[in-house]
């Protein structure tokens, strides 16, 4: 099967990029693969590193005296390569591929991945749900329900969560996780909580509001606690805040990394404690890595946490929530011990790679075979 993905980002992308990069290994040896994308975004790095993967660099714009060149080549790319299908990651590049598609004869089949939660009711959704739709993936049962009150009811919906490389994303070993923690917090760092999270710190990602319950803490819990928060670095406002909270000395920000597994090894728990969140990579990567993951209620975010079991829901913004359930955690190290091992055993059974991308590729094949609405023929 020839399969094109296509990512409209310029530069880091987030969780669309690991999703690409995924189905890219997993599917890699047994289908021919091609990525379009922007050459400088961090897809189109990471693409070119998956052995017989095609990378092409192809941008994404807005601008309407951008948007006919862009579309115009997409056209040829698409002629050209004659692929099955055409795997679309949001409304920009979803539009462009649509747009590049009229007068092909056959078209590709078009399968769209909902990885949001952003509104689905405009005209531009209800044309491409129309005309050039033939596949939805929902990430999570949140989505598919917000998929249900809109254009693309009438499209078949499946929902796929994210599969994590769980041999990858494996908890580290004790000697390399302690040099982790001394490296990250210094070498008295063995009676330490730490919580980490890769998912970087815009506001909406409510890592504030974890620094905020830190410090509502006892004295003799709150001294212990590190907060390691991966991704961006954080804007001066932001610092101050931290610093205003007294945690200037317990908030690490190691940056915009390329391999998030030392960092986030080396802690305790995760989280994930958004405002909004379609599903998120970050908290399947935490509990693959084998550690209890707090997260808020919003979205598909508890949809990934049996609670109590591999981890704990809180209200999103609940700062008193969360520094209750801290304070719990941290007086209970057996009970956080029996939740990491839960959390990595429900990983390796419920988000293997290799299950994602089989039942990606049934979407596919569905879409192929006619079960799909034709679209635009």
């Amino acid at each position: 099967m020839k399969i094109l993905y296509t990512n409209f980002h310029r530069r880091n992308g987030g969780g669309h990029v690991t999703y690409i990069v995924n189905l890219l290994r997993a599917l890699g040896s047994s289908q021919e693969l091609s990525v379009a994308t922007p050459g400088s975004s961090r897809l189109y790095r990471y693409a070119r590193q998956v052995a017989g993967v095609r990378v092409i660099d192809m941008a994404y714009s807005s601008r309407l005296q951008r948007m006919a060149p862009e579309v115009g080549r997409l056209h040829r790319l698409l002629a050209a390569g004659r692929y099955d299908v055409v795997h679309v990651n949001a409304s920009a590049d979803h539009r462009h591929v649509m747009l590049a598609c009229l007068g092909l004869r056959p078209r590709p089949r078009i399968v769209w991945t909902k990885h949001n939660d952003h509104p689905v009711n405009s005209l531009g959704h209800w044309l491409r749900a129309r005309l050039a739709t033939d596949g939805v993936i929902a990430v999570s049962r949140y989505v598919a329900d917000m998929l249900a009150d809109s254009p693309y009811r009438r499209v078949p919906v499946r929902i796929i969560r994210h599969g994590v490389d769980t041999d990858y994303f494996a908890p580290l070993d004790p000697a390399e996780r302690l040099a982790w923690r001394q490296r990250l917090f210094g070498h008295d760092a063995t009676d330490l909580f730490a919580l980490g999270s890769s998912g970087g710190t815009d506001e909406d990602k409510g890592w504030l509001d974890l620094v905020a319950a830190v410090a509502r803490l006892p004295d003799r819990l709150r001294g212990r606690v590190r907060v390691v928060v991966a991704g961006d670095a954080p804007n001066a406002s932001q610092v101050r805040r931290v610093r205003e909270f007294g945690l200037g000395a317990q908030v690490v920000f190691p940056g915009l990394v390329d391999d998030v597994r030392p960092i986030l090894g080396a802690c305790d728990a995760g989280f994930v404690l958004s405002y909004r969140e379609a599903l998120s990579y970050g908290c399947r990567e935490t509990l693959s890595l084998g550690l209890p993951t707090l997260v808020s209620d919003a979205g598909g975010l508890p949809e990934n946490i049996e609670r109590g079991v591999d981890g704990w829901v809180v209200a999103a913004r609940d700062v008193a929530g969360i520094a209750k359930v801290l304070a719990r955690a941290m007086e209970d190290a057996g009970g956080v011990a029996r939740m990491a091992l839960h959390a990595r055993d429900k990983s390796v059974a419920e988000f293997n790679l290799e299950h994602f991308a089989r039942r990606t590729l049934d979407v596919y094949r569905e879409a192929l075979s006619g079960a799909a609405r034709s679209g635009m023929r």
